[in-house]
């Protein structure tokens, strides 16, 4: 396999280069080093990338590569809800038996093109010497390197597709009659090396995900008003003030709004930060009072767990398409997108609004961590306030931000009478109006 590599490095530059031309965002520089590894399939062939992507979508919908046989990567990320959760499904439920409860919210997989490589180390650009810490990397700790990576996790997973080997899984994948469909693609004789068809199923399935049209339309009202399409409404434009201001809501220091070196925002700068969002007493999980998802420093995590300071820290989520989820967070632990903007504004005025009360009768803020790890949760405004203080959001300009985050929903994702821009699909690189 090592004397393939030089070979495979040179056909990974030649698929980076295949996924430009098709308008599809190239791998990480991390999977492109990787490209003995990942891309070693394409020696045997030069299979266009709308074939893999089709193959991939293919594969992405099919409940039969899960050991239920019940799951498909669909059934959690429903391409009618832009790739988030589906109605009722914010936490997921398979695993072997189809019905077990996940850790975690589901993410949409809209926008995650562009994720760097995780880093504990951010730099804004090569002049910049701030250290911004922990960002990059897919899931909500980060510790999936590349959509490739990313890819594998959920078909291995024992909360989630749960097959027990790469065997197993690839099995699945020829009873299901897609071995001559990724024999076509990459050679007669791909399943002789079982390192290089689980590769080529991975490859297929990050390849779809990057498509533009599905992943990443960039076609919400937002993107319109950025294109000099359309206006915001009133109460739409003082929520994007409040959601701008520092002094307010301050949500655009993580979720950045304006276009930057020509590309449309995605709302996230990809960083980690400890909310101390409440404890989501509906997990399975959490019935074992001892049991706490400490994000970067575990439990899946496992190459940071002496890093005490980054426990309870979970990547900012991108806000594009939020107002298609009914519960938010790492755990789902709110109900509903205005109580979620809500949190933001009142957890430390009122902290009883969110937390138990514990034995004298006090809250028990951040009752999702253990009581060491409190001194990471963020205190930057709206979250440097008091009990009793008045909070930096009032009842009206909680609603403002909310009618402006429901500006962020993709056309394919709400009515045409609703959102003028359906079919107005473009990439991101655009010229600020």
């Amino acid at each position: 396999m090592n004397s393939l590599l030089p070979t495979a490095a040179r056909c990974a530059a030649a698929f980076v280069a295949l996924l430009s031309l098709s308008g599809v965002a190239a791998p990480p520089l991390a999977a492109q080093q990787s490209a003995g590894s990942f891309y070693a399939p394409l020696l045997k062939s030069k299979p266009k990338v709308e074939d893999m992507a089709e193959l991939g979508r293919v594969l992405f919908m099919d409940k039969r590569l899960s050991a239920s046989g019940q799951v498909a990567c669909a059934s959690c990320h429903d391409p009618a809800r832009a790739f988030g959760p589906p109605v009722g499904l914010s936490i997921a439920r398979a695993g072997a038996d189809g019905r077990s409860m996940g850790l975690r919210a589901v993410p949409s997989l809209r926008y995650r093109q562009t994720v760097p490589p995780f880093t504990l180390s951010f730099h804004e650009g090569e002049a910049d010497v701030t250290d911004q810490g922990p960002a990059g990397g897919h899931t909500w700790d980060g510790r999936a390197g590349s959509a490739h990576e990313q890819a594998r996790l959920p078909l291995f997973s024992p909360l989630e597709m749960a097959n027990r080997s790469p065997a197993e899984l690839l099995a699945k994948v020829r009873a299901a009659g897609h071995g001559a469909a990724l024999e076509r693609l990459f050679g007669a004789d791909l399943f002789k090396d079982e390192a290089l068809a689980l590769n080529a199923v991975l490859l297929v399935l990050e390849v779809y995900q990057q498509t533009p049209a599905s992943f990443s339309p960039f076609s919400s009202k937002y993107d319109a008003v950025l294109r000099g399409q359309t206006q915001l409404s009133a109460a739409e434009a003082r929520g994007l003030e409040l959601f701008r201001r520092p002094d307010k809501g301050n949500c655009a220091l993580c979720h950045v709004a304006d276009i930057k070196e020509g590309a449309f925002p995605l709302f996230t700068d990809w960083g980690y930060v400890a909310l101390g969002v409440p404890r989501n007493r509906a997990l399975a999980a959490n019935r074992n009072p001892a049991w706490f998802d400490l994000g970067l420093c575990g439990p899946l995590r496992t190459d940071l767990q002496a890093r005490k300071d980054l426990c309870g820290q979970f990547r900012t989520p991108s806000l594009r398409n939020v107002a298609l989820r009914e519960q938010f967070f790492h755990n789902g632990a709110i109900t509903g997108l205005e109580a979620a903007v809500r949190f933001y504004a009142t957890r430390d005025t009122d902290p009883a609004a969110w937390y138990p009360a514990g034995r004298q009768g006090a809250p028990r803020r951040f009752d999702d961590m253990p009581a060491q790890y409190h001194g990471n949760v963020t205190t930057d405004p709206p979250f440097d306030r008091h009990p009793g203080q008045r909070p930096a959001l009032s009842a009206a300009d909680v609603r403002d931000i909310v009618a402006f985050l429901k500006t962020l929903t993709d056309a394919d994702a709400v009515p045409a009478a609703v959102n003028p821009t359906r079919g107005k699909a473009s990439t991101a690189r655009a010229v600020k109006p």
